[in-house]
């Protein structure tokens, strides 16, 4: 299976809706209330995954979502195991995702500059 082939989009599309739900029903109080899966993708022998985290909130939340996330990741394997149907459940690494931050400061860049400019 090649990497972009159809099938392993919609297996990135399914487990990426998937753990949404899944870490959406953590209980553990580091994980913050804003946190987003924004992209997965799932190795083509189904053994691995990225997920690429965006949290909304300061450093500090930051790094507390990305520890709990790495302390409950046998369970969200777990339960990614018993919603998604494949062969091989694949073990997830969570990377912090800073595009959508940066796309809103690069906004605010912007607009300040088109402000000036009319000034």
């Amino acid at each position: 299976m090649r990497k972009n082939s159809i099938k392993n989009t919609r297996i990135n599309g399914e487990v990426q809706r998937e753990l949404s739900n899944i870490i959406r029903e953590l209980k553990d109080p580091r994980i913050g209330i804003m946190t987003t899966v924004t992209a997965v993708e799932v190795a083509p022998d189904l053994k691995t995954c990225k997920a690429y985290i965006s949290v909304l909130g300061d450093e500090q939340a930051k790094a507390d979502t990305m520890a709990g996330l790495k302390s409950a990741a046998g369970f969200i394997r777990r339960e990614l195991a018993r919603t998604v149907n494949l062969r091989n459940t694949p073990e997830i690494r969570f990377i912090m995702d800073e595009s959508i931050e940066y796309g809103m400061k690069m906004s605010k860049l912007i607009d300040d500059l088109k402000k000036e400019d009319e000034e």
